[in-house]
């Protein structure tokens, strides 16, 4: 009997109630598994309806469509002779179930329910599911007739259990269960599961590949094994970004790593592995054997099916690898722009309109949609044809060839410096000069005539005329006379993005992108924060921030400016160095002899609120305490002096333009 198995495991870029493309994809992935010679293939969390379907859930089509995309699997000549993994969900006994669906040859081996369910910071799986509370049981699950017609049977497992094939015993877990404090797979691992599997649908957030592969590495360090995972990679239609990570480990190493950020929609890996050296591991181990003496057995599903061949000592092994990390900053350059790029083919739009203002915030998004022209060329060079079908829908030309991002950047991205009286000559050629840089289109304009039409209006009305407080005006005059001009460019940003392309006698419109980092406030989708209300609530609500996306909207000012440099660095953008150097500053306020004299705004260096508020889980008083403890924090500040500075001042001076701050979803 032979020992050595070729295993499987895949990120797919599923669209949320895209059954046919789903389908597509999966037995695309299957049949790349098996040309690689795997007898077991893993895919993601809810592949079959895609994760993000939300209140889609509740509807009797999303369950009804998810089984006849498992008909269509089961009855394909691709999905023969390899044990399959899908994941959907499936009512049973009028109760609505995240599941792995496992088949064979046309026939489901066992319906495994999620037992642990994600509903903190952006998931709630409890909303739409219920978790399986009964540990080591199963049921029979009456199949519904358009199954039972092709598979011969009429009832199937469901519960928790595990397969026993003739050669090994494999075992799944469902994405938060690896997360939890005790994880099916450390029981299951002592009942002699020798292959553990997970599907997720694990959202990108800065730094969190460390903390994957660190459980996984130790899940099976502790307790020997093979483990599978698997995650949904792209945007699922929905705020987040599924950044793939798909890996294979054994023993403590990891031997298969996936993409974190890509633009291809399938992406499978395979490893080939011994069994026995899963065995020895797990024998020198002595208080691993004790407490597996004494194990409560899990149900064992037995599968007619092996793994391995009898004619394999021959098959060559899969050698461990080192896992190789982005820096935080690259993270940025990368997930927020395949996240764009999917928002983008997915919306049906032309492209991207972006309020270009000089600063960094604005100068960020900017090089967001560079670097996903630099991902596109790159893609479409390698020979994604997926891709270059993509870029020639948006771009209307059905021969274009992407080349060189910045031409690309010419066609995708159209940049607009809206000046008012109080704009000063420095930022208005900081923003030209990176537009150039980048490529992309271009446009200046002067929004005072608007500014003056409407605080004419309100003079008209009351007889009274506001000033800003350099000429005499009270505070509240002076916010207001700012106000006005912030929430003049959102509307002139969403008439441009629906009309410039006309104008040039192109088709379609642009989306409207947002500059809002996450410690000001983010009232706009980002892929890693959905729904976010920021920390300091440092602008002016329904302003240019006010958009259709927000690429930065989940990433701290001090990441954001680590990125920037990045960008200055690896993508030869010089203009990006005077954007860095500069002060910040609105520019809403009169200038000085021509000169920015608004430079109030807070000292994110001095202070992450984001990590204050998110990661140590504080308001003002634990802030102030932390900051008065904390010797990496007390050198920066003046004590509580400076959290006051942060969170409170705003609320206290210019409450009229904010929202209420509360806290993160995400670790910053």
């Amino acid at each position: 009997m032979g020992r050595r198995v070729t295993v499987a495991t895949c990120a797919l870029n599923q669209w949320a109630l895209d059954f046919e493309g789903n389908l597509q994809r999966i037995l695309k992935s299957i049949e790349i598994a098996k040309c690689k010679g795997a007898t077991y293939r893993l895919g993601p969390e809810l592949e079959i309806c895609g994760y993000g379907c939300w209140d889609h859930y509740y509807e009797s089509d999303t369950l009804l469509h998810s089984l006849q995309v498992l008909a269509a699997l089961l009855e394909s000549p691709v999905t023969q002779d390899i044990i399959c993994d899908v994941g959907m969900p499936v009512m049973h006994r009028n109760v609505r179930y995240n599941c792995r669906v496992i088949f064979l040859n046309r026939r489901i081996l066992l319906i495994r329910p999620k037992m642990a369910l994600a509903n903190e910071g952006n998931y709630r799986e409890l909303r739409w599911f219920t978790p399986w509370s009964r540990t080591r049981q199963t049921e029979e699950y009456f199949l519904p007739r358009m199954l039972q017609s092709l598979t011969k049977q009429e009832t199937v497992p469901f519960g928790d259990a595990v397969l026993a094939t003739r050669d090994t015993c494999i075992g799944s877990e469902i994405c938060e269960e690896l997360w939890t404090p005790h994880s099916p797979h450390v029981d299951m691992g002592l009942d002699g599961v020798e292959i553990f599997t997970n599907a997720s649908g694990s959202h990108h957030v800065l730094r969190k590949a460390h903390a994957r592969v660190d459980l996984v590495t130790m899940a099976t360090t502790k307790n020997g094994g093979i483990y599978l995972l698997a995650n949904q990679k792209g945007c699922d239609g929905d705020r987040l970004y599924y950044d793939g990570c798909a890996l294979i480990a054994m023993n403590g190493h990891i031997l298969a790593q996936g993409s974190q950020f890509s633009l291809d929609d399938v992406e499978v890996l395979t490893a080939t592995l011994d069994l026995e050296d899963v065995r020895s591991y797990r024998a020198e181990i002595s208080s691993r054997n004790l407490a597996a003496s004494k194990a409560s057995p899990y149900p064992r599903v037995k599968v007619d099916f092996a793994l391995s061949s009898r004619e394999d000592l021959l098959e060559p092994l899969s050698e461990p690898l080192e896992w190789k990390y982005h820096s935080p900053a690259k993270e940025i350059s990368l997930g927020p722009a395949c996240w764009l790029w999917d928002f983008l083919r997915r919306s049906q739009q032309a492209g991207f309109f972006l309020p270009l203002s000089g600063g960094v915030d604005s100068a960020a998004t900017a090089c967001l949609v560079y670097s996903m022209c630099r991902q596109v060329c790159e893609a479409v060079n390698n020979g994604n044809q997926e891709v270059l079908a993509d870029v020639r829908t948006i771009v209307d030309q059905l021969d274009y060839m992407p080349r060189d991002p910045r031409e690309l950047c010419g066609r995708v991205l159209t940049t607009c410096y809206m000046a008012s009286e109080n704009s000063s000559r420095e930022t208005r050629d900081r923003a030209a000069e990176l537009a150039r840089q980048i490529g992309s289109h271009h446009i200046g304009l002067d929004i005072d005539p608007a500014v003056k039409a409407v605080v004419g209006i309100f003079s008209l009305a009351t007889g009274k005329r506001p000033l800003f407080a350099v000429h005499g005006g009270s505070r509240r005059e002076n916010l207001a006379l700012q106000n006005v001009q912030a929430r003049i460019r959102m509307v002139v940003a969403y008439l441009f993005a629906q009309l410039s392309l006309w104008a040039r006698g192109a088709r379609g419109g642009l989306l409207v992108l947002g500059s809002a980092n996450v410690d000001e406030r983010c009232v706009c989708p980002t892929p890693e924060h959905p729904g976010l209300r920021g920390l300091l609530g440092y602008l002016t609500k329904y302003d240019c921030s006010s958009a259709d996306i927000n690429p930065i909207g989940g990433i701290s000012k001090t990441d954001l400016r680590a990125f920037v440099h990045f960008c200055l660095e690896h993508f030869q953008l010089p203009a990006l160095e005077g954007i860095l150097a500069a002060p910040a500053t609105a520019e809403l306020e009169p200038l000085a002899d021509g000169r920015v004299s608004q430079t109030d705004e807070p000292s994110y260096s001095s202070l992450r609120p984001g990590r204050l508020r998110r990661v140590w889980c504080g308001g003002d008083p634990a802030a102030a305490s932390r900051v008065r403890t904390d010797g990496r924090l007390s050198h920066r500040l003046s004590g509580a002096r400076g959290v006051e500075r942060c969170f409170r001042a705003p609320f206290c001076r210019e409450r009229p333009s904010l929202s209420g701050a509360t806290r993160l979803c995400s670790e910053l």
